[in-house]
């Protein structure tokens, strides 16, 4: 393994500034976070039944020294926040396990059990974290789990909290807003292969916690591996105002939907005066558009939200806390915390649009924009997660496109033309090289990627350009205050020296496949159609689904799966198969053997079943190992 660099003296220097003129002595954070510390997961390891690590929290101890060279100062004190871990008391009878995955797991006692807010990613550690509430707290029931939103680092460890049997029984209801479960297994399904690809940057996957590698993903330390898994919501909650009661526990809902996840909730204990707010107000700047891809969200009906959480909630609240970060107390104190950062966003927006409708590009206003003293001077407002740069070309991305509106961008050449065109204009790749090396001892580290990205994508068995592209992402990295702009810099400069790693992370897990309704079955089947080579093809097969009494067309024509519930009278399909919706999972996304149903009777088929043999022939595979730093 090619070794990593020491910080160059440009970033040494720029990160000393940082250090110099940032406000460290504000150390009112590292208060909030430690208030309420009642004990942590001591050692800090969670393994699956396999014995594998699934989690470490000892891994990021390094945390505790002093920052090095290598780290934006300001990073690491959001990633020393970051990094503790263990229960704590939010208020009277609510409770967080924090630092065991990339959210936090929230627990509200109730008259007979605890209810359960978001429970983190996987199955290990959601159960790791109920164990040391009981070990704490006495061995309570879950009564109750409610999912803030349609994220899976807040629904994925539901059955280490509870079971499929004690929701069905209703000893447990499962609370989500409106449209959760299609807004969750869209995500992690339809273009889930390259979000999780992308994902795998993001975090970080493939780097050693420390300072040349992931000191953590500025929302938390960085995501778990365990087993994810999803229980359907049994209470769908569709308005603002709605409140529910579990075990004794009064609820009051603020649908925020387009915000950070496009099903999304806040909501408020009246009897403890506390506000939860999911996702939508936590100690950083938070993704418009996240670098591993998803829908643009909506800045200014977040910021909307936020003013009406305030109008709502906040002089009747003692504290505030989040799926991520610690809380805020003190009813003046979290108003002005909520207002900050209904600001952000709403000035992000605003100025976003204002320079926009004077000709600017995204790119433009991303690099012009300046942030109000009061808002810059806050720590909440930082970029560890999403960015003031990303975020703004996400929103001019949301209104105007791709497109900046210049004729010259509108037909260029794909990456690996351009990069070769560029070089000819150059002098060749190793004059490309030359130059770039002394721009790399300037310091000018964009310039030197933008250039050697050229020669890597026109020459890509060029050693020399990889390596050194290899050492200016590593530079940028160390000078990065925003954690996975750090992680995706690193990452592209491990890939460079080693080869790809893949997608280490599982998204589309059994349980999510298994919720995807029978439409959204035939959505993801329709998404692996190869339309060139089904041009021709003309295929009706129609599914006839006992649960449901429904039955389903797919039918391929001119190389697009159009599907939909048949009503009323049909030409005859090719195929009919009658199934139970399970089995249709089974059969089309789970692997299962289609023959081998058939022939125990679990699937009975009219007309000829080699038309889905046909139609299965045009389907291709997504590639969880695509070049992301290579062409």
């Amino acid at each position: 393994m090619t070794s990593q660099q020491a910080a160059s003296a440009s970033i040494e220097a720029n990160n000393e500034t940082s250090l110099r003129t940032l406000p460290f002595g504000d150390t009112q954070d590292f208060a909030d976070a430690e208030r309420g510390f009642v004990a942590a997961l001591t050692p800090g390891v969670v393994k699956n039944a396999g014995g594998e690590v699934v989690w470490s929290s000892d891994a990021f101890a390094f945390l505790d020294g002093e920052c090095p060279p290598t780290v934006h100062p300001s990073l690491w004190r959001q990633s020393k926040l970051c990094a503790m871990q263990g229960l704590y008391e939010v208020t009277d009878g609510i409770y967080q396990i924090r630092g065991l995955d990339l959210s936090n797991m929230t627990l509200v006692e109730g008259d007979t059990g605890v209810i359960v807010i978001d429970p983190l990613i996987s199955v290990e550690t959601a159960a790791a974290g109920l164990a040391l509430y009981r070990e704490h707290r006495g061995d309570r029931p879950v009564t109750g789990v409610i999912y803030t939103h349609s994220h899976i680092d807040h629904f994925g460890g539901v059955k280490g909290v509870t079971t499929q049997d004690d929701v069905d029984a209703g000893r447990c209801p499962v609370i989500a807003p409106v449209g959760f479960a299609e807004h969750a297994v869209e995500e992690n399904v339809y273009a889930g292969t390259a979000m999780a690809r992308r994902a795998a940057y993001m975090y970080g996957a493939a780097l050693p916690p420390g300072p040349l590698g992931s000191v953590g993903a500025g929302l938390g330390p960085t995501t778990s591996t365990g087993q994810p898994t999803l229980i359907t919501p049994t209470i769908s909650i569709d308005h603002t105002g709605q409140t529910v009661t579990v075990d004794g526990v009064a609820i009051e809902f603020q649908m925020t939907p387009g915000t950070e996840a496009p099903s999304e909730m806040n909501f408020y204990f009246p009897d403890r005066r506390a506000l939860c707010m999911a996702e939508n107000a936590t100690h950083t700047l938070h993704n418009l558009l996240t670098l591993r891809g998803a829908l643009v969200r909506d800045p200014h009906v977040w910021s909307k939200y936020l003013t009406e959480a305030i109008n709502r909630y906040a002089s009747r609240s003692d504290v505030v806390f989040a799926s991520h970060h610690w809380p805020t107390w003190d009813t003046e104190r979290l108003t002005e915390y909520l207002s900050i950062q209904r600001d952000l966003y709403g000035y992000l927006h605003d100025q976003t649009l204002r320079a926009l409708n004077k000709g600017a590009t995204g790119i433009e206003i991303a690099e012009d924009i300046q942030l109000p003293p009061a808002l810059e001077n806050s720590w909440s407002t930082h970029g560890y997660y999403g960015s003031v740069s990303h975020n703004v070309k996400a929103i001019y991305q949301r209104y105007m496109g791709w497109f900046d509106g210049n004729p010259a961008n509108l037909w260029q050449h794909t990456p690996v033309e351009s990069a070769r065109r560029h070089l000819e204009f150059m002098g060749g790749a190793d004059e490309a090289v030359t130059k770039a090396r002394k721009s790399y001892a300037d310091g000018d580290f964009r310039w030197v990627a933008q250039v050697l990205n050229y020669v890597i994508f026109a020459d890509p068995g060029n050693t020399e350009a990889k390596a050194l592209q290899a050492d200016t992402l590593e530079q940028l990295g160390y000078g990065s205050e925003n954690g996975t702009w750090r992680n995706f810099f690193l990452m592209g400069a491990y890939e460079l020296r080693n080869g790809s790693v893949g997608t280490p992370t599982v998204t589309a897990a059994p349980d999510i496949m298994a919720a995807l309704s029978a439409e959204q079955v035939f959505d993801a089947i329709a998404l692996r159609v190869d339309g060139p080579r089904a041009w021709s093809a003309r295929i009706a097969l129609d599914w006839k689904i006992k649960d449901t009494g429904t039955v389903h067309r797919a039918l391929l024509r001119n190389g697009v799966l159009v599907h939909f519930d048949v009503e009323g009278d049909l030409a005859p399909a090719d195929a009919t198969f009658t199934l139970t919706e399970a089995d249709l999972h089974a059969a089309l996304l789970g692997g299962a053997d289609l023959s081998q149903m058939i022939g125990d009777g679990r699937v009975a088929v009219e007309g000829d079943p080699a038309a889905l043999a046909e139609l299965v022939g045009y389907l291709d595979a997504p590639d969880p190992d695509f070049a992301i730093v290579t062409p």
